[in-house]
Protein backbone atom coordinates (compact mmCIF):
# COMPACT_ATOMS: atom_id res chain seq x y z
CA UNK A 1 0.00 0.00 0.00
CA UNK A 2 2.89 2.31 0.79
CA UNK A 3 4.39 1.72 -2.47
CA UNK A 4 1.03 2.29 -4.00
CA UNK A 5 0.31 5.33 -2.53
CA UNK A 6 3.81 6.75 -3.75
CA UNK A 7 3.87 5.31 -7.13
CA UNK A 8 0.26 7.32 -7.23
CA UNK A 9 1.61 10.61 -6.21
CA UNK A 10 4.56 10.71 -8.65
CA UNK A 11 4.45 13.02 -11.55
CA UNK A 12 4.79 10.59 -13.95
CA UNK A 13 1.60 9.12 -13.04
CA UNK A 14 -0.40 12.14 -12.70
CA UNK A 15 0.99 13.07 -15.86
CA UNK A 16 -0.05 9.72 -17.93
CA UNK A 17 -3.36 9.95 -16.60
CA UNK A 18 -3.70 13.12 -17.87
CA UNK A 19 -2.87 11.70 -21.41
CA UNK A 20 -5.10 9.08 -20.78
CA UNK A 21 -8.11 11.49 -19.99
CA UNK A 22 -6.66 13.71 -22.97
CA UNK A 23 -6.52 10.96 -25.58
CA UNK A 24 -10.26 9.64 -23.92
CA UNK A 25 -11.77 12.90 -24.59
CA UNK A 26 -10.26 13.26 -28.14
CA UNK A 27 -11.11 9.77 -29.01
CA UNK A 28 -14.70 10.65 -27.83
CA UNK A 29 -14.89 13.91 -29.46
CA UNK A 30 -13.84 12.07 -32.88
CA UNK A 31 -16.09 9.46 -32.52
CA UNK A 32 -19.20 11.36 -31.90
CA UNK A 33 -18.00 13.88 -34.67
CA UNK A 34 -17.34 11.30 -37.45
CA UNK A 35 -20.79 9.60 -36.49
CA UNK A 36 -22.81 12.56 -36.66
CA UNK A 37 -21.16 13.34 -39.77
CA UNK A 38 -22.30 10.08 -41.20
CA UNK A 39 -25.82 10.41 -40.18
CA UNK A 40 -26.21 13.61 -41.53
CA UNK A 41 -24.42 12.32 -44.83
CA UNK A 42 -26.45 9.35 -44.98
CA UNK A 43 -29.75 11.37 -44.11
CA UNK A 44 -29.07 13.71 -46.77
CA UNK A 45 -28.64 10.80 -49.33
CA UNK A 46 -31.84 9.57 -48.70
CA UNK A 47 -33.98 13.07 -48.71
CA UNK A 48 -32.24 13.28 -51.83
CA UNK A 49 -33.24 9.96 -53.41
CA UNK A 50 -36.74 10.56 -51.97
CA UNK A 51 -36.84 14.15 -53.40
CA UNK A 52 -35.94 12.39 -57.20
CA UNK A 53 -38.49 9.36 -56.85
CA UNK A 54 -41.29 12.10 -55.79
CA UNK A 55 -40.45 14.21 -58.62
CA UNK A 56 -40.35 11.25 -61.24
CA UNK A 57 -43.64 10.45 -60.37
CA UNK A 58 -45.44 13.75 -60.13
CA UNK A 59 -44.28 13.86 -63.29
CA UNK A 60 -45.75 10.58 -64.48
CA UNK A 61 -48.92 11.32 -63.14
CA UNK A 62 -49.44 15.22 -64.62
CA UNK A 63 -48.71 13.32 -68.02
CA UNK A 64 -50.60 9.90 -68.21
CA UNK A 65 -53.14 9.96 -64.67
CA UNK A 66 -53.71 8.25 -62.27
CA UNK A 67 -53.44 4.47 -64.43
CA UNK A 68 -49.88 5.47 -65.60
CA UNK A 69 -49.21 6.43 -61.56
CA UNK A 70 -50.07 2.93 -60.60
CA UNK A 71 -48.25 1.25 -63.27
CA UNK A 72 -45.17 3.24 -62.37
CA UNK A 73 -45.00 2.54 -59.05
CA UNK A 74 -45.81 -0.92 -59.76
CA UNK A 75 -42.74 -0.97 -61.94
CA UNK A 76 -40.66 0.46 -59.88
CA UNK A 77 -41.67 -1.75 -57.11
CA UNK A 78 -40.79 -5.11 -58.92
CA UNK A 79 -36.82 -3.73 -58.28
CA UNK A 80 -35.22 -5.07 -55.35
CA UNK A 81 -34.47 -1.53 -53.76
CA UNK A 82 -34.88 0.06 -50.69
CA UNK A 83 -37.57 2.34 -51.73
CA UNK A 84 -41.07 2.34 -50.35
CA UNK A 85 -44.36 3.13 -52.34
CA UNK A 86 -47.82 3.65 -51.15
CA UNK A 87 -50.76 5.03 -52.99
CA UNK A 88 -54.43 5.49 -51.73
CA UNK A 89 -57.55 6.87 -52.35
CA UNK A 90 -59.75 9.60 -50.87
CA UNK A 91 -61.46 6.24 -48.39
CA UNK A 92 -58.11 5.21 -47.45
CA UNK A 93 -58.02 1.99 -49.77
CA UNK A 94 -54.48 1.14 -50.90
CA UNK A 95 -54.40 1.22 -55.12
CA UNK A 96 -50.99 0.05 -54.70
CA UNK A 97 -47.61 -0.12 -52.80
CA UNK A 98 -45.04 -2.49 -50.99
CA UNK A 99 -46.47 -1.29 -47.57
CA UNK A 100 -48.26 -3.29 -45.58
CA UNK A 101 -48.96 -1.39 -42.27
CA UNK A 102 -47.48 2.18 -40.62
CA UNK A 103 -49.31 4.73 -38.97
CA UNK A 104 -52.52 6.18 -40.44
CA UNK A 105 -51.83 9.51 -39.29
CA UNK A 106 -48.59 9.47 -41.86
CA UNK A 107 -51.21 9.52 -44.57
CA UNK A 108 -53.84 11.81 -42.98
CA UNK A 109 -50.92 14.59 -42.70
CA UNK A 110 -50.24 14.74 -46.58
CA UNK A 111 -48.46 17.84 -46.14
CA UNK A 112 -45.06 17.13 -48.04
CA UNK A 113 -43.28 17.22 -44.57
CA UNK A 114 -40.44 14.75 -44.13
CA UNK A 115 -40.66 12.80 -41.15
CA UNK A 116 -39.36 9.20 -40.03
CA UNK A 117 -42.09 6.22 -39.58
CA UNK A 118 -41.96 2.57 -38.54
CA UNK A 119 -43.50 0.32 -40.66
CA UNK A 120 -44.33 -3.27 -41.94
CA UNK A 121 -43.24 -4.19 -45.60
CA UNK A 122 -45.33 -6.71 -47.91
CA UNK A 123 -44.04 -9.76 -49.38
CA UNK A 124 -40.87 -12.03 -48.88
CA UNK A 125 -42.43 -12.79 -45.63
CA UNK A 126 -41.26 -10.24 -43.53
CA UNK A 127 -44.98 -8.64 -42.70
CA UNK A 128 -44.39 -8.84 -39.23
CA UNK A 129 -41.18 -7.53 -38.92
CA UNK A 130 -41.08 -3.76 -38.11
CA UNK A 131 -38.81 -1.51 -39.83
CA UNK A 132 -37.78 2.25 -40.32
CA UNK A 133 -38.27 4.71 -42.86
CA UNK A 134 -37.82 8.29 -43.77
CA UNK A 135 -41.17 9.18 -45.78
CA UNK A 136 -43.23 12.51 -47.03
CA UNK A 137 -46.65 11.94 -48.12
CA UNK A 138 -48.58 14.58 -50.31
CA UNK A 139 -51.74 14.77 -52.00
CA UNK A 140 -52.73 14.47 -55.32
CA UNK A 141 -55.69 15.98 -57.26
CA UNK A 142 -58.64 13.38 -56.96
CA UNK A 143 -58.22 13.42 -53.38
CA UNK A 144 -55.57 10.39 -53.95
CA UNK A 145 -52.90 10.31 -51.00
CA UNK A 146 -48.96 9.43 -52.45
CA UNK A 147 -46.32 8.15 -50.32
CA UNK A 148 -42.66 8.08 -50.99
CA UNK A 149 -39.95 6.62 -48.55
CA UNK A 150 -36.98 5.16 -48.28
CA UNK A 151 -35.85 2.36 -45.94
CA UNK A 152 -33.10 2.83 -43.42
CA UNK A 153 -32.10 -0.61 -41.99
CA UNK A 154 -28.83 -0.20 -44.50
CA UNK A 155 -28.46 3.31 -42.73
CA UNK A 156 -29.16 1.93 -39.58
CA UNK A 157 -26.90 -1.36 -39.83
CA UNK A 158 -23.88 0.53 -41.14
CA UNK A 159 -24.07 3.48 -38.45
CA UNK A 160 -23.80 0.53 -35.84
CA UNK A 161 -21.36 -1.20 -37.53
CA UNK A 162 -19.68 2.53 -37.35
CA UNK A 163 -20.26 3.29 -33.81
CA UNK A 164 -19.32 0.07 -32.93
CA UNK A 165 -16.15 0.37 -34.77
CA UNK A 166 -15.30 3.78 -33.12
CA UNK A 167 -16.17 2.00 -29.54
CA UNK A 168 -13.79 -0.52 -30.43
CA UNK A 169 -11.67 2.10 -31.14
CA UNK A 170 -11.94 4.05 -28.49
CA UNK A 171 -11.28 1.16 -26.06
CA UNK A 172 -8.30 0.39 -28.15
CA UNK A 173 -6.92 3.88 -27.34
CA UNK A 174 -7.70 3.71 -23.99
CA UNK A 175 -6.09 0.27 -23.29
CA UNK A 176 -3.22 1.24 -25.83
CA UNK A 177 -2.78 4.43 -23.56
CA UNK A 178 -3.05 2.22 -20.09
CA UNK A 179 -0.05 0.25 -21.58
CA UNK A 180 2.18 2.93 -22.61
CA UNK A 181 1.40 4.66 -19.35
CA UNK A 182 2.63 1.46 -17.42
CA UNK A 183 5.90 1.39 -19.73
CA UNK A 184 7.02 4.93 -19.62
CA UNK A 185 5.85 5.21 -15.94
CA UNK A 186 8.00 2.06 -14.52
CA UNK A 187 10.70 3.41 -17.05
CA UNK A 188 10.82 6.69 -15.95
CA UNK A 189 10.12 5.77 -12.06
CA UNK A 190 13.26 3.06 -12.38
CA UNK A 191 15.35 6.22 -13.94
CA UNK A 192 14.41 7.80 -10.74
CA UNK A 193 15.05 5.62 -8.64
CA UNK A 194 18.24 4.81 -9.95
CA UNK A 195 19.36 8.66 -9.40
CA UNK A 196 17.74 8.62 -5.96
CA UNK A 197 19.60 5.20 -4.66
CA UNK A 198 23.00 6.85 -6.57
CA UNK A 199 22.00 10.36 -5.03
CA UNK A 200 21.53 8.44 -1.19
CA UNK A 201 24.86 6.78 -1.85
CA UNK A 202 26.79 10.27 -2.22
CA UNK A 203 24.70 11.76 0.34
CA UNK A 204 26.58 8.79 2.72
CA UNK A 205 29.80 9.56 1.83
CA UNK A 206 30.75 7.96 -2.08
CA UNK A 207 31.82 10.57 -3.68
CA UNK A 208 33.34 8.31 -6.33
CA UNK A 209 29.05 7.37 -7.20
CA UNK A 210 27.60 8.14 -10.49
CA UNK A 211 24.83 7.98 -12.12
CA UNK A 212 23.95 5.12 -14.52
CA UNK A 213 23.79 5.89 -18.33
CA UNK A 214 20.86 4.48 -20.24
CA UNK A 215 23.19 5.23 -23.45
CA UNK A 216 19.62 6.21 -25.04
CA UNK A 217 20.86 10.02 -25.18
CA UNK A 218 16.98 11.07 -23.73
CA UNK A 219 16.47 13.84 -21.59
CA UNK A 220 17.53 11.93 -18.16
CA UNK A 221 20.84 10.70 -20.04
CA UNK A 222 21.87 14.18 -20.68
CA UNK A 223 20.60 15.12 -16.91
CA UNK A 224 22.59 12.10 -15.93
CA UNK A 225 26.10 13.38 -17.60
CA UNK A 226 25.59 16.80 -16.08
CA UNK A 227 24.69 15.73 -12.59
CA UNK A 228 28.11 13.56 -13.33
CA UNK A 229 30.24 15.95 -14.60
CA UNK A 230 28.96 18.15 -11.42
CA UNK A 231 29.69 15.21 -8.95
CA UNK A 232 33.53 15.20 -10.37
CA UNK A 233 34.00 18.62 -9.69
CA UNK A 234 32.47 18.20 -6.34
CA UNK A 235 34.82 15.11 -5.89
CA UNK A 236 38.02 17.35 -7.43
CA UNK A 237 37.21 20.22 -4.84
CA UNK A 238 36.61 18.30 -1.84
CA UNK A 239 39.80 15.70 -2.79
CA UNK A 240 41.81 19.35 -3.21
CA UNK A 241 40.43 20.79 0.23
CA UNK A 242 41.65 17.28 1.53
CA UNK A 243 45.04 17.59 0.29
CA UNK A 244 45.45 21.65 1.34
CA UNK A 245 44.30 20.37 4.47
CA UNK A 246 47.56 17.55 4.17
CA UNK A 247 49.61 19.98 2.85
CA UNK A 248 48.95 23.02 5.05
CA UNK A 249 49.55 20.90 7.78
CA UNK A 250 53.14 19.20 6.37
CA UNK A 251 53.96 22.19 5.42
CA UNK A 252 52.97 24.80 8.13
CA UNK A 253 54.18 22.54 10.22
CA UNK A 254 58.13 22.93 9.78
CA UNK A 255 58.02 27.08 9.65
CA UNK A 256 56.02 26.82 12.97
CA UNK A 257 58.24 24.74 14.33
CA UNK A 258 61.93 26.39 13.58
CA UNK A 259 59.45 29.88 14.80
CA UNK A 260 58.72 27.88 17.98
CA UNK A 261 62.39 26.47 18.59
CA UNK A 262 63.90 29.80 17.47
CA UNK A 263 61.04 31.79 20.31
CA UNK A 264 62.47 28.97 22.83
CA UNK A 265 65.71 29.50 22.12
CA UNK A 266 65.64 33.27 22.02
CA UNK A 267 64.12 33.03 25.79
CA UNK A 268 66.39 30.46 26.84
CA UNK A 269 69.90 31.58 25.66
CA UNK A 270 69.80 35.36 24.41
CA UNK A 271 71.31 37.49 26.71
CA UNK A 272 71.44 41.28 25.60
CA UNK A 273 69.04 43.12 23.38
CA UNK A 274 71.29 41.72 20.10
CA UNK A 275 70.24 38.26 20.59
CA UNK A 276 66.74 39.27 20.93
CA UNK A 277 66.72 41.50 18.10
CA UNK A 278 68.21 38.39 16.36
CA UNK A 279 65.24 36.22 17.41
CA UNK A 280 62.57 38.64 16.51
CA UNK A 281 64.53 39.12 12.73
CA UNK A 282 64.49 35.41 12.13
CA UNK A 283 60.34 35.26 13.71
CA UNK A 284 59.81 37.99 11.54
CA UNK A 285 61.01 36.20 8.41
CA UNK A 286 59.13 33.05 9.42
CA UNK A 287 56.07 35.00 9.83
CA UNK A 288 56.41 36.55 6.50
CA UNK A 289 56.54 33.18 4.83
CA UNK A 290 53.53 32.28 6.25
CA UNK A 291 51.50 35.20 4.73
CA UNK A 292 52.62 34.43 1.63
CA UNK A 293 51.37 30.84 1.89
CA UNK A 294 47.74 32.01 3.36
CA UNK A 295 47.90 34.86 0.74
CA UNK A 296 48.27 32.52 -2.17
CA UNK A 297 45.96 30.38 -0.96
CA UNK A 298 43.54 32.96 -0.73
CA UNK A 299 44.23 34.04 -3.91
CA UNK A 300 43.68 30.83 -5.58
CA UNK A 301 40.67 30.33 -3.71
CA UNK A 302 39.25 33.73 -5.14
CA UNK A 303 40.23 32.92 -8.60
CA UNK A 304 38.45 29.42 -7.95
CA UNK A 305 35.16 30.87 -7.60
CA UNK A 306 35.07 33.65 -9.99
CA UNK A 307 32.16 32.95 -12.34
CA UNK A 308 33.82 31.96 -16.16
CA UNK A 309 33.16 34.85 -18.71
CA UNK A 310 32.93 37.45 -15.66
CA UNK A 311 35.65 39.17 -15.39
CA UNK A 312 36.99 38.70 -19.04
CA UNK A 313 37.47 41.33 -21.69
CA UNK A 314 39.06 41.95 -25.24
CA UNK A 315 43.20 42.05 -24.60
CA UNK A 316 46.21 42.40 -27.39
CA UNK A 317 48.49 39.66 -26.19
CA UNK A 318 51.09 41.00 -28.02
CA UNK A 319 51.26 44.12 -25.90
CA UNK A 320 51.01 42.54 -22.94
CA UNK A 321 53.50 39.80 -23.27
CA UNK A 322 55.42 43.07 -23.98
CA UNK A 323 55.18 44.37 -21.07
CA UNK A 324 55.70 41.11 -19.19
CA UNK A 325 58.92 40.47 -20.93
CA UNK A 326 60.12 44.13 -20.93
CA UNK A 327 59.91 43.90 -17.30
CA UNK A 328 61.65 40.04 -16.70
CA UNK A 329 64.44 40.52 -19.42
CA UNK A 330 67.05 42.40 -17.66
CA UNK A 331 66.44 39.93 -14.36
CA UNK A 332 66.74 37.53 -16.55
CA UNK A 333 70.29 39.22 -18.24
CA UNK A 334 71.18 39.61 -14.95
CA UNK A 335 71.19 35.85 -14.54
CA UNK A 336 72.89 35.24 -17.63
CA UNK A 337 70.41 34.26 -19.57
CA UNK A 338 68.15 35.42 -22.66
CA UNK A 339 64.20 36.38 -22.87
CA UNK A 340 62.98 36.11 -26.19
CA UNK A 341 58.51 36.77 -27.60
CA UNK A 342 57.36 35.80 -30.68
CA UNK A 343 53.41 36.71 -30.80
CA UNK A 344 51.53 38.02 -33.79
CA UNK A 345 50.94 41.72 -33.66
CA UNK A 346 46.84 42.10 -33.35
CA UNK A 347 46.56 38.24 -31.66
CA UNK A 348 43.73 39.64 -29.46
CA UNK A 349 42.12 36.89 -26.04
CA UNK A 350 39.51 37.28 -24.20
CA UNK A 351 40.89 37.38 -21.10
CA UNK A 352 41.80 39.07 -18.16
CA UNK A 353 44.78 41.23 -18.09
CA UNK A 354 45.76 40.77 -14.82
CA UNK A 355 45.92 37.08 -13.83
CA UNK A 356 47.15 36.50 -16.92
CA UNK A 357 49.98 38.80 -16.51
CA UNK A 358 50.23 36.66 -13.59
CA UNK A 359 50.40 33.56 -15.01
CA UNK A 360 53.69 34.54 -17.22
CA UNK A 361 55.18 36.02 -14.09
CA UNK A 362 54.92 32.58 -12.06
CA UNK A 363 55.96 30.74 -15.26
CA UNK A 364 58.86 32.68 -15.88
CA UNK A 365 60.21 33.18 -11.76
CA UNK A 366 59.34 29.03 -11.70
CA UNK A 367 62.08 28.91 -14.88
CA UNK A 368 64.73 31.18 -13.68
CA UNK A 369 64.25 29.02 -9.82
CA UNK A 370 63.83 25.44 -11.37
CA UNK A 371 64.55 25.86 -15.46
CA UNK A 372 68.34 26.65 -15.71
CA UNK A 373 69.92 24.14 -17.88
CA UNK A 374 73.52 22.29 -16.30
CA UNK A 375 75.30 24.13 -18.92
CA UNK A 376 75.15 27.31 -20.47
CA UNK A 377 72.61 30.54 -19.84
CA UNK A 378 69.02 29.73 -19.49
CA UNK A 379 67.01 30.99 -22.62
CA UNK A 380 63.49 31.60 -21.98
CA UNK A 381 60.65 32.52 -24.85
CA UNK A 382 57.44 33.65 -24.50
CA UNK A 383 55.19 32.92 -27.30
CA UNK A 384 51.76 33.17 -28.60
CA UNK A 385 49.48 31.94 -31.71
CA UNK A 386 46.49 31.06 -33.37
CA UNK A 387 45.32 27.39 -32.94
CA UNK A 388 42.04 26.01 -33.93
CA UNK A 389 39.77 29.14 -32.89
CA UNK A 390 41.89 28.91 -29.77
CA UNK A 391 44.84 31.08 -28.33
CA UNK A 392 47.67 29.45 -27.29
CA UNK A 393 49.91 31.61 -24.70
CA UNK A 394 53.42 29.27 -23.96
CA UNK A 395 56.61 30.06 -22.27
CA UNK A 396 59.27 27.95 -22.93
CA UNK A 397 62.85 27.23 -21.07
CA UNK A 398 65.54 25.44 -21.69
CA UNK A 399 66.36 23.36 -18.51
CA UNK A 400 65.96 19.62 -17.46
CA UNK A 401 62.03 19.67 -17.98
CA UNK A 402 60.01 17.49 -15.37
CA UNK A 403 59.14 13.79 -15.75
CA UNK A 404 56.14 13.33 -17.45
CA UNK A 405 54.85 10.81 -14.07
CA UNK A 406 54.87 14.51 -12.55
CA UNK A 407 53.00 16.73 -15.30
CA UNK A 408 49.80 16.41 -13.43
CA UNK A 409 51.06 16.37 -10.21
CA UNK A 410 53.29 19.21 -10.14
CA UNK A 411 49.96 21.27 -10.28
CA UNK A 412 48.57 20.31 -7.11
CA UNK A 413 49.25 22.67 -4.15
CA UNK A 414 52.04 22.60 -2.19
CA UNK A 415 53.73 19.92 -4.38
CA UNK A 416 57.48 20.85 -5.17
CA UNK A 417 59.40 18.49 -6.56
CA UNK A 418 62.65 19.75 -5.64
CA UNK A 419 62.76 17.66 -2.26
CA UNK A 420 65.33 19.55 -0.47
CA UNK A 421 63.46 22.52 -0.79
CA UNK A 422 66.22 24.63 -0.58
CA UNK A 423 64.58 27.50 -2.93
CA UNK A 424 62.69 29.60 -1.48
CA UNK A 425 58.82 29.19 -2.58
CA UNK A 426 55.25 27.81 -1.25
CA UNK A 427 54.59 25.34 -3.75
CA UNK A 428 50.97 27.20 -4.86
CA UNK A 429 52.60 29.44 -7.90
CA UNK A 430 51.59 26.13 -10.74
CA UNK A 431 48.56 25.56 -8.63
CA UNK A 432 47.39 29.52 -9.45
CA UNK A 433 48.15 28.79 -13.07
CA UNK A 434 46.17 25.67 -13.27
CA UNK A 435 43.03 27.92 -11.69
CA UNK A 436 43.08 30.92 -14.20
CA UNK A 437 43.65 28.88 -16.81
CA UNK A 438 40.33 26.94 -15.82
CA UNK A 439 38.38 30.48 -15.00
CA UNK A 440 39.52 31.06 -18.80
CA UNK A 441 38.02 27.87 -20.35
CA UNK A 442 41.23 26.49 -20.90
CA UNK A 443 44.25 24.08 -19.03
CA UNK A 444 47.59 24.24 -17.77
CA UNK A 445 49.64 21.53 -20.03
CA UNK A 446 53.70 20.74 -19.99
CA UNK A 447 55.50 19.43 -22.26
CA UNK A 448 58.95 18.05 -22.32
CA UNK A 449 61.16 19.76 -25.37
CA UNK A 450 64.26 18.17 -25.11
CA UNK A 451 65.46 19.99 -23.95
CA UNK A 452 63.44 21.97 -21.93
CA UNK A 453 60.11 22.30 -20.48
CA UNK A 454 57.05 24.39 -22.48
CA UNK A 455 54.02 25.54 -20.27
CA UNK A 456 50.90 26.19 -22.33
CA UNK A 457 47.34 27.65 -21.26
CA UNK A 458 44.95 28.04 -23.87
CA UNK A 459 42.25 31.53 -23.99
CA UNK A 460 39.58 32.21 -26.15
CA UNK A 461 39.99 34.16 -29.58
CA UNK A 462 38.77 37.88 -29.75
CA UNK A 463 37.79 39.08 -32.95
CA UNK A 464 39.87 42.56 -33.37
CA UNK A 465 37.83 44.82 -35.04
CA UNK A 466 35.74 44.00 -31.51
CA UNK A 467 37.83 44.89 -29.11
CA UNK A 468 40.22 47.42 -30.62
CA UNK A 469 38.36 49.40 -27.61
CA UNK A 470 40.48 47.72 -24.87
CA UNK A 471 43.75 48.17 -26.84
CA UNK A 472 45.09 51.00 -25.00
CA UNK A 473 44.31 49.41 -21.12
CA UNK A 474 47.16 49.12 -19.30
CA UNK A 475 47.58 46.06 -16.36
CA UNK A 476 49.27 45.29 -13.13
CA UNK A 477 51.90 42.77 -15.14
CA UNK A 478 54.35 42.26 -12.66
CA UNK A 479 52.99 42.84 -9.49
CA UNK A 480 51.98 39.95 -7.97
CA UNK A 481 55.33 38.01 -5.90
CA UNK A 482 53.27 36.48 -2.61
CA UNK A 483 51.63 33.63 -5.20
CA UNK A 484 55.22 32.54 -7.12
CA UNK A 485 56.06 29.05 -6.86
Amino acid sequence: MTRLTRFIRTTAFKLSLLYIAVFTVMSGVLVVYVSESTEDLMSEQVVQSIDTEIKGLSDTYVRGGIRSLVEAIDDRMRHPDASLYLLVDFSGNALVGNIARLPTVVLEEADGGLRRVRYTRLGEGVEDIERQAMVRTFELRGGFRLLVGRDLGEQLRFSNLLANALRLWLVVVVVMAAITWLFVSRRVMKRIDDISASSRMIMNGDLSERLSLAGTNDEFDRLAVNLNDMLDRIELLMQSMKDVTDNIAHDLKTPLTRLRTRIETALRDASDEEGYQGALESTLSETDHLLRIFNALLRIARIESMAPGSVMEPADLHKLVAEVAELYEPLVEDEGGRLETDVPEGLMAVCNRDLISQVMVNLIENALKYGRPETGGLELRLSAREEKGRVLLTVTDNGPGIPEKDHDRVMDRFVRLEESRSEPGTGLGLSLVKAVARLHGGDLRFKNEDPGLSARIDLALAAPESSRSGHGESGNSGKSGDTNG
